[in-house]
């Protein structure tokens, strides 16, 4: 199962040339960036661990992608992602984010179904790394 969460989901992944180019986009208007990476891609889960301090002074791509490239040698098998966050008054959000990395084996998700009282149902989704292994050994 692929996951698909971000800007360009929906695309093949992105070659580090195509990487460096939004890169470029995002420093052009004045974004910081920030590289994370999880090992649980629930959609929800929106708080993935940062790798290093996000890079508010970094005027070129280069710096980026040493960054992502040291990221993806020490987490290889996780999700990678870039986030650009704007932080001009009135913003001051994440505008943009995309997954770089990805690991070899996808393992997709779970639909859970609860039964609660006045026969309503309850769904909700449990990632299937979450479930056979605990956090930090997974993958």
């Amino acid at each position: 199962m692929r996951i698909t969460q971000g800007t360009f989901s929906f695309l093949p992944d992105l070659s580090d040339e195509q990487i460096g180019r939004q890169v470029e986009y995002c420093l052009g208007k004045g974004w910081a960036i920030g590289i994370e990476h999880t090992d649980d891609p629930h959609p929800r889960n929106t708080f993935w661990e940062m790798f290093g301090n996000p890079m508010f002074d970094i005027q070129d791509p280069a710096g980026v992608m040493l960054e992502l490239a040291a990221c993806r040698k020490t987490f290889a098998q996780q999700y990678i992602r870039v986030t650009a966050f704007d932080s001009t008054h009135g913003t001051e959000s994440v505008v943009m984010s995309f997954i770089v990395n990805r690991p070899a084996n996808e393992p997709g998700f779970r639909l859970i179904r609860t039964e609660e009282a006045g026969r309503t149902m309850r769904y909700s989704i449990e990632s299937y790394a979450v479930q056979a292994r605990p956090e930090g050994a997974r993958y």
